[in-house]
């Protein structure tokens, strides 16, 4: 039997939240689940994410596919990374009482940025300079 995990949609018609499910992949989308693993609230700041990670690991294991959505929510948990063998297991989970302030993402991500520039220059300059060497080096072999 071929399972997908995947969301159970329910709620209001505006205020959607999920259950993350594990369920036959012919089955309709709110139809017969085989097992219910976690909960997903979109509509909350931030989103509630709990996923059960010693039961996704099992579905995981046994050749359950997740759909895009699930990934997704999988990765950010880290169970995906702990599933693969990945580093950062441990996700990025925010927890409610976190907020972000939305300036210093921004200037953190253009720190993050410069430094990844300057590496990608400092590559670049080793790059063409080894090439330079090597000649040299074969006319005195020669």
């Amino acid at each position: 039997m071929a399972t997908k995990i995947r969301l159970k949609r329910l709620g209001k018609i505006r205020a959607p939240y999920y259950r993350i499910v594990v369920a036959d992949s012919r089955t309709k989308r709110d139809g017969r689940v085989i097992e219910e693993i976690g909960k997903y609230h979109p509509t909350e700041e931030p989103s509630f994410i709990e996923v059960s990670s010693e039961r996704a690991q099992y579905w995981l294991g046994v050749g359950a596919q997740p759909t895009e959505q699930v990934l997704a929510l999988l990765k950010i948990t880290g169970d995906w990374q702990k599933f693969k063998g990945l580093p950062g297991a441990e996700g990025t989970l925010r927890t409610k009482g976190e907020k972000v302030d939305p300036k210093a993402a921004v200037e953190a991500a253009a720190a993050d940025a410069e430094k990844v520039k300057a590496k990608a220059s400092e590559k670049k300059s080793a790059a063409e300079e080894t090439p330079a060497e090597t000649p040299a080096a074969e006319d005195e072999q020669a």
